[in-house]
């Protein structure tokens, strides 16, 4: 787990916005058409029509999100689902609590 890495990627509300969002998908999104279940995430169509972003915008910042360890994609045809990394996101805050 890389500290700074995280705590750039979180330097952006949006991307806060996200995990917070995905913390309770079943709350924050419409149920997917294609399958019955949270389990894999949440549809990257569906992130992108809360947040009013461009497509373009939000894959980067998912990937952004990715490469810090922060969500997990999964692929289910042609959609890609993202969900929070649970394991990563313990680790990051316990390090914070520690360090500061």
């Amino acid at each position: 787990m890389d500290i700074v890495e995280i705590s750039k990627v979180l330097s952006n509300q949006t991307r806060v916005n996200i995990l917070k969002w995905l913390k309770e998908p079943e709350v924050n999104f419409p149920p997917h058409q294609d399958i019955d279940h949270f389990n894999d995430g949440v549809c990257v169509g569906y992130i992108q029509d809360k947040t009013g972003l461009s497509q373009s915008t939000i894959s980067t910042y998912l990937n952004s999100m990715q490469n810090a360890n922060l969500v997990i994609p999964t692929r289910h045809g042609k959609w890609t689902y993202y969900r929070r990394n649970e394991e990563v996101i313990k680790e990051y805050v316990d390090t914070l609590k520690g360090e500061l």
